[in-house]
């Protein structure tokens, strides 16, 4: 039977109704400015088409957004038209860039989370977003009450959501949901998930064979394989592929290089890498990274001109991949030829550039260079203030560390939690309590106390800053402790000299069912050093082989022989050095030994120890130093005098001793017989009359190690003078009785020094606590926490 035909008037109409949408729409999708929008709407509203048609208004409604029109005026469209159905809502949702939960309702689809999640994964990056982790979760919560959980569609978009703000837990939580989740989702997953559990998931996505891996899933579960270095598992991914037929594909090849270069598998990288019928740029830049990072920078640089040959255009990711910041020592000419080509190309603005230039410089010690660098860039990422910050640190610039951190704070610019370890570091290096509490303060009001990281550098800071007692308070209060933390707190205790509370809390750590490092082995031997504790350490050097298969190193074996020197056990000492490896032998272990034999006077020992230190360190002045003392000490003026021709000779100059204190936030240099300082002549006329004081309390001068061709009155003004003793008067002066006083001293505390600082806490009724470059000391009515064994 024949379909019913319109009357003509009817049929006019709506060819014409026809003809005006694809018009409009046609034209919508020409117009390039928000002002050609802008007339088209003014034209349809006149006309009266834009409250009729939804199909023109949905697509006025998508330019808009795609032109990034404000979210009122996107609003304001959406709200003219009388009766909007799912499929604006869903367009109104998919533009927006934050949650609007009464958009969804009253009945939402699928396509309406995963539209909501898309927008606001895409927004979330974006300057001014007000929390986007909390609109997350809000969505999240919203697609389960509508009973979307479940749906692999939304779940793939949520968890994407997820990813993009670091939240691996809820992206976990949202794949949990899904009783039978898809590849999409697989891959979504893994891409959220880091080392380990990214290779867990893919074991357990190819076990329960519900969902086919692709090529995307091994691109990425082979990074995670790469960030552990775990080649075995690479291997047997690699395998999988081809057994599958999805090895071939390009980004998974390149995928492998990546894996292969950074397990330090390179002939099997150039190997795939060659078999590329056109490789491109990403892979190049695969294999370069990988060349550099394992050291092979020449093969690295004749990739790069094979790169320019044949008409790639580097990009600022193959220039990071090229600058040899893994292998820094002998490639310097290359650094400047390689900083040369980015500021020609014009790529000395480039962030990740121009971050890793910095880096190199840092790691060269050519901190003016780096300056340079990091000063040049426009717009500096927390990368760049983290390179320079560090770089100041570990180059022992630690006052430019904390003061570049200063100027970031000021410049409001927050910090993470790497930026906060680097400049606790340095602040534990300078001893400056004042700024690592400052330090913590900002670390509270940037919710960073849960980061372990950032708490075990908190920790290390208050070790080395003096205090002890807040480092295990904080340490107690730490949930998610890690093996640094304790090694950090153990090691603290040995640096304060409570060998007992170092063995208990390394017990305490064995209970916890923690395997102990090399690191924690180290630190609780240095404990028993400095405490005294022979047969602990012993035995604890015998654990770390028999019970945990570790080979002690240089550091291992310095402490022992330290721990036995200390103890006046001087041929135990010297016998036990025979039986390291020859790997194991380096100037600490000879320094230990000539430090013990001058703690107890043993000239014939410490001439053969300082023979094998001259020949392994020549130009370091301290060995001299110490074997003249002992000589002098001795009386062997003779033989003293010899050694200090010799370094003469060679012009080595003796590192000046120097003591710091701070005074509220300010900090105070005191130099040995110093003068310079304002309140200098109210300091002598304070030590005069505490000097006097010390004596009538016992104190006697030791000169034993002064000058041996000057007269004994004018050694005791000598050692009357030292560095420790002006800070200290200095400190008493300008303190309230019964506030501790706290000093940092460059060298070992002098004998004459730790027994004046005894009397002195004494006589003043103080606590003074003494950082010296071995350990501290805590000296309280006369005697001191190390009990004169240091």
């Amino acid at each position: 039977m024949p379909s019913p035909r319109l009357p003509p008037t009817a049929a006019a109409l709506f060819a014409d109704v026809g003809a005006l949408r694809r018009s409009y729409v046609r034209l919508i999708a020409l117009s390039s400015t928000l002002r050609h929008l802008d007339q088209l709407l003014a034209v349809s509203l006149a006309s009266g088409h834009y409250t009729l048609d939804p199909a023109p208004a949905t697509s006025l409604l998508l330019r808009y957004a795609s032109l990034r029109a404000p979210p009122r005026q996107l609003l304001r469209l959406f709200r003219a038209f009388p009766n909007p159905d799912r499929f604006i809502r869903n367009a109104l949702l998919r533009s927006l860039p934050s949650l609007r939960p009464d958009l969804l309702f009253p009945s939402p689809d699928s396509f309406s989370f995963a539209f909501a999640a898309t927008s606001l994964n895409a927004s979330s990056s974006r300057r001014g977003i007000v929390s986007p982790s909390a609109s997350a979760r809000a969505l999240h919560g919203l697609a389960v009450a509508a009973g979307y959980a479940g749906d692999t569609f939304v779940a793939s978009a949520l968890a994407k959501l997820y990813s993009t703000l670091s939240r691996a837990d809820d992206a976990r939580k949202v794949f949990d949901a899904v009783p039978s989740p898809d590849t999409v989702l697989w891959n979504t997953l893994l891409a959220v998930l880091s080392g380990s559990e990214a290779m867990e998931a893919f074991v357990r996505m190819v076990r329960e064979g519900s969902a086919q891996p692709d090529s995307t899933t091994l691109s990425s579960v082979l990074p995670a394989a790469a960030e552990v270095a775990d080649v075995t598992m690479g291997r047997c991914v690699h395998a999988f592929g081809e057994k599958c037929g999805l090895a071939q594909h390009e980004h998974v090849v390149t995928a492998l290089i990546s894996l292969y270069a950074k397990c330090g598998d390179m002939e099997c990288a150039r190997r795939l890498f060659d078999r590329m019928v056109a490789p491109d740029l990403v892979a190049y830049n695969a294999l370069i990274s990988g060349y550099s990072v394992n050291g092979m920078v020449g093969s690295s640089v004749e990739l790069f001109k094979d790169l320019v040959t044949l008409g790639l255009r580097p990009t600022s990711s193959t220039l990071v991949a090229l600058i040899p910041v893994h292998s820094p020592f002998g490639h310097e000419q290359l650094t400047r030829c390689l900083h040369a080509h980015v500021v020609k190309a014009g790529f000395d603005a480039n962030a990740p550039v121009s971050t890793a230039l910095t880096t190199l410089y840092c790691r060269l010690n050519d901190m003016d260079s780096a300056r340079k660098a990091f000063d040049a860039m426009p717009e500096k990422t927390m990368e760049s203030w983290n390179a320079m910050i560090s770089g100041y640190a570990q180059n022992g610039l630690t006052e430019k560390a904390v003061a570049l951190f200063q100027k970031m704070q000021a410049l409001n610019v927050p910090p993470n939690p790497l930026t906060i370890s680097s400049t606790l570091s340095a602040c534990a290096q300078l001893g400056a309590l004042s700024l690592g509490k400052w330090v913590h303060k900002i670390i509270a009001k940037e919710n960073l106390e849960l980061n372990v990281y950032v708490m075990t550098a908190l920790i290390d800071m208050y070790v080395k800053c003096g205090n002890i007692a807040e480092a295990r308070r904080i340490f107690d209060g730490m949930d998610n402790k890690n093996v640094v933390s304790w090694n950090a707190m153990i090691s603290g205790y040995g640096l304060h000299g409570q060998g007992a509370e170092a063995l208990k809390l390394y017990k305490y750590m064995l209970d916890a069912n923690l395997l102990p490092t090399s690191s924690t082995f180290l630190s609780v031997l240095y404990a028993c050093s400095h405490g005294g504790l022979v047969e602990e350490g012993r035995t604890t050097f015998r654990s770390m082989t028999s019970d945990y298969g570790l080979i002690p190193g240089i550091e291992h074996c310095t402490c022992m022989v330290d721990l036995l020197g200390r103890a006046g056990r001087l041929k135990e000492a010297y016998e036990l050095i025979s039986e390291f490896p020859k790997s194991a032998i380096g100037p600490g272990v000879w320094g230990a030994l000539l430090g013990a034999c001058m703690v107890h006077k043993d000239a014939d020992l410490a001439k053969l120890a300082s023979q094998k230190l001259f020949e392994l360190e020549p130009e370091n002045t301290g060995y001299y130093v110490l074997l003249s003392n002992l000589y002098t000490s001795k009386k062997q003026y003779s033989e003293a005098a010899g050694v200090r021709q010799e370094a003469k000779s060679r012009k080595l100059v003796k590192t000046p001793g120097c003591t710091l204190i701070e005074l509220g936030d300010k900090p105070h240099v005191f130099m040995s017989g110093d003068r310079a300082h304002p309140q200098s002549h109210a300091i002598y006329s304070y030590l005069e009359k505490l000097t006097t004081k010390m004596i009538e309390a016992g104190y006697q001068p030791d000169t034993e190690a002064a000058l041996y061709d000057v007269e004994e009155e004018e050694k005791e003004n000598m050692v009357k003078v030292h560095s420790e003793k002006l800070a200290i008067a200095f400190g008493l002066l300008n303190t309230e009785p019964g506030t501790e006083i706290r000093i940092i001293k460059n060298l070992r505390v002098c004998l004459d020094c730790h027994n004046a600082t005894k009397i002195i806490s004494k006589v003043t009724q103080r606590l003074i606590v003494v950082r010296d470059a071995s350990r501290f000391h805590h000296f309280r009515d006369g005697v001191c926490s190390c009990g004169d064994y240091w």
